[in-house]
């Protein structure tokens, strides 16, 4: 890992946004520290509200106090989610097969439906299950329009009128068929796109029964896209607002629970030990010189910046997880898996442009090729199942391979017996985390990393050191997600991370004397 986290930053770059309301927080999260330094001082609460106990002695707390707290954790995780998960979307529950809660649910709902086939096909049919049903699909409908919906509000409400429909019932006139072919009309007029072919079978049911089960299965999708329309409308705004509200309910939990900060400043701790372990090696002899004051001091943002990159080499199953870096441990595990990945991707493709034939990494169609051979056998590797070693036996025949085709294609002499005994030697050797390509390849793309983060995702982005060629755009790629997450998390914490390192950190590690 690189030693100098302390660079000099660059100002705040990047395009702006058509959209207004996201345009504030998509320029931060791209921006370099000293513009995010900036951005959340000008949002951030005076160091004094930050509240944060020096030690977390054990207090004791009432059922009604960690219920209130874990709901303010649901809350402000559900935010975030929807913030940083672009992708984010509420999905249909899906009961486990053979659980206790499916069974139960089926007979329930049978039983229901059961009794509700028994009182129809009495003679006259009582109707007062398939009335409630109708008032339920009424409220259900009217649940889905908007403010602007008048005229379809005005159709359901007059149409579904449960009042008139008792009559009916009572009179023996009421026209349940008529009455399902109004609420399926409706459907299709409110539901999304994705929805028309299982309203299409809808308008086939013949029976009331199967009918009303299958109007209600379609109306719980219905409800999945008209929340999953209400996040993508809200985000926006979300997005506007969710740093002041992520660290407003993070403080509620704080003062709920004071330890909640004990992981953070173990990490902080560990992070600006090892850089001022790093800086104190580089010192020349003697310090420099005397009276310059130009002994290089430690400052939060490179402390900062060199934990996070210490979560991309976090044992998970060792070591909890810093409080505030929670909600996005998934996100981190990810970015670790790929790096991992990329490590052994650009350490066998050096391996073997250095070692078979140099002159072949200048075929370009061929290079991509032998990425992609490599990137698909690779593909398992965050399965328990995988093992490396054999991998990397598999990897290294069909490179020996694949140089072979490309030098007889090139004209070129093929590689000797020896030097491919050689190359698959080399590649094998590559699964253990100590071998010294491997370990190349992992500080060159940390060293990436760093510099990627502190210049805030300027353009043009910073170099890729020597060997990381191949994998230049896989990197980037990560590198654009791993920035994008350190300044979310930097905008909402920094208060709580700047407290912690002045006040235990910074000031144990100024006087460089004692060092010298």
């Amino acid at each position: 890992m690189s030693e100098n986290l302390d660079k000099s930053h660059i100002n705040e770059a990047g395009k702006s946004k058509s959209n207004d309301s996201e345009q504030g927080l998509e320029g931060a999260l791209e921006c370099s520290d000293e513009a995010l330094q900036k951005k959340i001082k000008s949002d951030s609460p005076s160091p004094q509200k930050v509240g944060r106990p020096h030690s977390s002695p054990p207090q004791l707390v009432t059922v009604e106090e960690l219920l209130e707290t874990a709901k303010g954790v649901t809350n402000m995780a559900l935010a975030h989610e929807i913030v940083v998960n672009g992708d984010f979307r509420i999905k249909p529950v899906e009961l486990p097969e053979d659980s206790l809660e499916k069974r139960v649910k089926e007979i329930v709902h049978k039983a229901f439906w059961d009794c509700l086939s028994v009182q129809l096909s009495e003679d006259p049919p009582t109707y007062d299950h398939a009335i409630k049903l109708v008032g339920e699909i009424k409220e259900t409908l009217l649940s889905f329009l908007l403010p602007g919906h008048t005229r379809l509000r005005n159709q359901i409400t007059e149409v579904l009128d449960l009042d008139l429909i008792k009559q009916e019932a009572e009179n023996g006139a009421l026209d349940i068929s008529k009455l399902a072919e109004f609420i399926i009309g409706m459907m299709g007029t409110l539901c999304a796109p994705a929805r028309d072919e299982e309203l299409k079978k809808l308008k086939y049911i013949k029976e009331i029964v199967p009918l009303f089960r299958a109007i209600f299965s379609v109306l719980d999708l219905m409800k999945v896209d008209m929340a999953n329309f209400a996040v993508t409308s809200i985000r926006p705004h979300l997005m506007q607002q969710s740093v002041e509200y992520e660290r407003k309910k993070f403080q509620e939990v704080l003062e709920k629970q004071p330890n909640s900060l004990d992981f953070v400043t173990q990490w902080l701790e560990e992070a600006s030990d090892e850089l001022t372990t790093q800086k104190y090696k580089v010192l020349p002899a003697g310090g420099g010189a005397s009276g310059s004051g130009d002994a290089p001091m430690l400052n939060p943002v490179a402390i900062q910046n060199y934990a996070y990159l210490k979560l991309l080499k976090w044992d998970h199953f060792q070591r909890p997880f810093p409080e505030t870096v929670l909600m996005d441990q998934s996100r981190f595990q990810e970015l670790q898996l790929q790096l991992e990945q990329l490590t052994i991707l650009g350490a066998v493709l050096l391996v073997t442009f250095s070692t078979a034939a140099p002159r072949i990494s200048d075929h370009a169609d061929f290079a991509e090729k032998l990425k992609m051979i490599v990137k698909i056998l690779l593909t398992d590797m965050h399965l328990p199942s995988f093992h490396l070693e054999d991998a990397l036996t598999a990897i290294g025949e069909k490179v020996c391979l694949e140089v072979s085709c490309c030098l007889s294609s090139c004209g070129s002499s093929p590689s000797s017996l020896g030097k491919e005994t050689v190359l698959k030697g080399q590649i094998q050797a590559l699964a253990s985390p100590d071998d010294p390509i491997r370990r190349i390849m992992e500080s060159r793309i940390l060293t990436f990393l760093e510099t990627y983060l502190a210049s805030g995702h300027q353009r043009p982005s910073p170099a890729v050191p020597g060997g990381l060629g191949p994998i230049q755009k896989e990197l980037e790629e990560v590198a654009v997600r791993f920035v994008r997450l350190v300044n979310y998390n930097k905008m909402v914490f920094s208060p709580y991370y700047d407290s912690i390192l002045n006040k235990d950190i910074i000031v144990e590690a100024e006087p460089w004397s004692d060092l010298q």
